[in-house]
């Protein structure tokens, strides 16, 4: 059976724990940017004793164009996020795409996030958990876009099957059409009821994809998150960038910076209410 509250790092996420935020730029684009960054979200966190983990992807192995930024590689990245943890003292995450990056990521990071387009892949998600078990960490599936909430037991059972319990679900949204995402909010208690804690992410689950470049509705993501914290969820996963205009990747989607406190604070004060409901049922 799954672990619920979830140990990550130094935090709890699960039921009636505080909010879990996940929270970085989409891809790592430079060193510099990316530790004043991750300095300004530890601030933050250290000022509202937020629990918050930083993330940015060594790799963004799934860019629409063959042409667009992918960032600086497994090593270099995980060079940048160990400068990240080491520095802010925050947990760090990224997404991993091939079984053979598990043990490097699990030694850096407190969180092995499996990217929704790869959720079904059995090998990823073996090696994930055996890393996971091996160095205490966390794994973190993200459901795909094109899967019911409850066909994700079978990936949960297979972090299992690997003695890996400490496992994280993560709603993104669901393919509705062509280029929309659309949110079921049900699918947040659907998958809390495998025993896992879940995740909402806020700023994916506002992607229009589509076209040489992925396209979205940043304006949005506050309403959802409200929504998704409302409806129960353990955290939220949000991307964020000093100037998302001119991001790398995912620019549409992501938060600026400077937005954060307003929004998180929101979050955590709606995670609080909901919690003490919990506890008077």
């Amino acid at each position: 059976m799954p672990n619920n509250p979830v140990n990550v790092a130094q935090y709890q996420c699960g039921r009636q724990k505080p909010l879990l935020i996940i929270a970085g730029p989409c891809v790592i684009e430079d060193e510099r940017m990316i530790r004043e960054t991750a300095l300004r979200l530890a601030d933050l966190a250290s000022t509202h004793e937020f629990q918050l983990v930083f993330k940015s992807s060594f790799d963004k192995a799934n860019r629409t164009s063959i042409d667009s930024f992918r960032g600086p590689g497994l090593e270099k990245g995980l060079e940048i996020l160990k400068i990240v943890h080491d520095e802010t003292g925050l947990p760090v995450t990224t997404d991993l795409h091939l079984p053979e990056q598990a043990e490097a990521v699990a030694e850096v990071c407190a969180i092995l996030q499996i990217p929704a387009f790869l959720a079904r892949q059995t090998d990823l998600i073996a090696a994930a958990s055996e890393a996971a078990v091996k160095h205490s960490r966390v794994v973190n599936i993200k459901k795909p876009q094109f899967v019911a909430p409850e066909d994700v037991i079978h990936a949960v059972r297979k972090c299992e099957y690997l003695n890996q319990n400490d496992v994280l679900l993560t709603e993104r949204g669901t393919t509705f059409g062509y280029g929309r995402l659309v949110n079921d909010f049900q699918c947040i208690p659907i998958m809390q009821d495998m025993g896992c804690p879940v995740i909402y992410d806020a700023t994916h689950s506002v992607q229009r994809p589509g076209g040489s470049t992925t396209g979205g509705a940043r304006e949005m993501v506050p309403t959802l998150a409200r929504g998704a914290v409302a409806c129960g969820c353990d955290g939220v996963f949000m991307e964020t960038h000093p100037n998302p205009d001119k991001a790398l990747s995912d620019g549409p989607n992501q938060i600026r910076l400077e937005d954060m406190p307003t929004i998180l604070e929101q979050l955590t004060q709606i995670r609080t209410l909901v919690n003490s409901f919990t506890e008077s049922t």
